[in-house]
């Protein structure tokens, strides 16, 4: 079981920055790949980025690429989200995910915790 908790949402400015965590509880952290999510009022759910145990491998949704960056602290088990030049089309409310199997990591239903949520909003 691992229960997770998303913070450093906030209101921003169009091209600045935000810095995302997602804290998690339990032994077992270092045994989930990591990804994060976003949905948008009126949207489903998308990809944002994912990572893998150790944190060697990344990758990207296209619209995110080169603008944001997932890292991990297996020590702290904590997943971040860095996020620079963010554009109004980036607000949402970004979730974390642990999914143990990496199978198909840009599908939502392929993860197997969640947390709560933390709301983003960029302004024009």
């Amino acid at each position: 079981q691992v229960q997770l908790v998303e913070s450093g949402g906030g209101l921003v400015q169009a091209g600045g920055s935000l810095r995302l965590h997602c804290a998690a509880s339990g032994r077992t952290f270092s045994s989930y790949t990591m990804g994060w999510f976003r949905q948008a009022p009126g949207k489903e759910r998308e990809f944002v980025a994912h990572i893998s145990w150790s944190g060697a491998s990344t990758f990207y949704a296209a619209s995110v690429k080169g603008r944001f960056t997932i890292s991990r602290d297996n020590a702290k088990n904590t997943v971040y989200l860095q996020m620079n030049s963010l554009k109004p089309e980036d607000t949402g409310v970004y979730y974390c995910a642990a999914d143990r199997a990496f199978i198909s990591p840009r599908v939502a239903s392929d993860y197997d915790y969640w947390g709560q949520g933390t709301q983003v909003t960029v302004s024009s």
